[in-house]
């Protein structure tokens, strides 16, 4: 503050010098001290605003930290957890679908009528690959990693348990999580699990039985 209070006269200075005022010198004379002494209690402005400065740094570290934690922990609220395949087992799932309410046209009649069927598979092309994994078993993600799949870029994976962070570095691809709607379109019951489309009007699921590390070792 005393190289702020110095700046300050210094410039008030300077300012009567440029405005042509001639600064007047005076000399006081020590007359002693009548009444009393107070310490000046204002506080320093400079302080306030660095100490609130801190505080805000504070509060948005804190936030940002919370986010980042909710966003790592993050898991759908309609995730659903599968027990594993007992034996290898493949059913095909007619993804036929029944219209449940009328569709209007939009000038006061009606498109699709109520009970109208339709396969969107033959109206929308489906390339990819879904493998469906329990994150939090070790054999599975064994398994998962020595497949084919684990290299194709054509696959997505979902996973049923784990930390999507901590499998996305392990994989090294994105990962998401089995959702109730999604389990119960495609009709999945177990893990692994791997979606593909058979024909033009079905999906073929695939369970896949995969030993447990104690199984592996007393098969050897």
């Amino acid at each position: 503050m005393t190289t702020i209070r110095t700046f300050s006269r210094a410039f008030a200075l300077s300012a009567l010098l440029l405005a042509g005022v001639s600064p007047v010198v005076t000399f006081a004379k020590v007359v002693g001290v009548s009444g009393n002494v107070y310490q000046i209690a204002e506080p320093d402005s400079l302080k306030e605003l660095e100490d609130k400065a801190a505080s805000m740094d504070l509060n948005e570290s804190i936030i940002k930290e919370e986010t980042t934690r909710k966003i790592e922990q993050y898991r759908p609220f309609n995730a659903v957890s599968l027990p594993p395949a007992k034996e290898d087992r493949t059913s095909l799932v007619d993804m036929t679908y029944m219209l449940e309410f009328d569709i209007p046209d939009g000038r006061g009649g009606i498109l699709y009528p109520k009970g109208f069927a339709f396969n969107p598979l033959e109206y929308v092309p489906f390339t990819r690959t879904i493998v469906i994994l329990n994150g939090e078993t070790e054999n599975e993600v064994d398994w998962f990693t020595a497949s084919e799949y684990y290299k194709r870029t054509d696959v997505m994976l979902l996973v049923t348990d784990g930390a999507w962070k901590d499998l996305m570095y392990r994989f090294k691809r994105s990962v998401f999580y089995l959702t109730e709607p999604v389990a119960t379109r495609f009709r999945i019951f177990s893990t692994p699990s791997v979606i593909t489309k058979k024909d033009n009007k079905y999906m073929e699921v695939k369970e896949i039985h995969v030993d447990k590390k104690d199984d592996k070792k007393r098969h050897n």
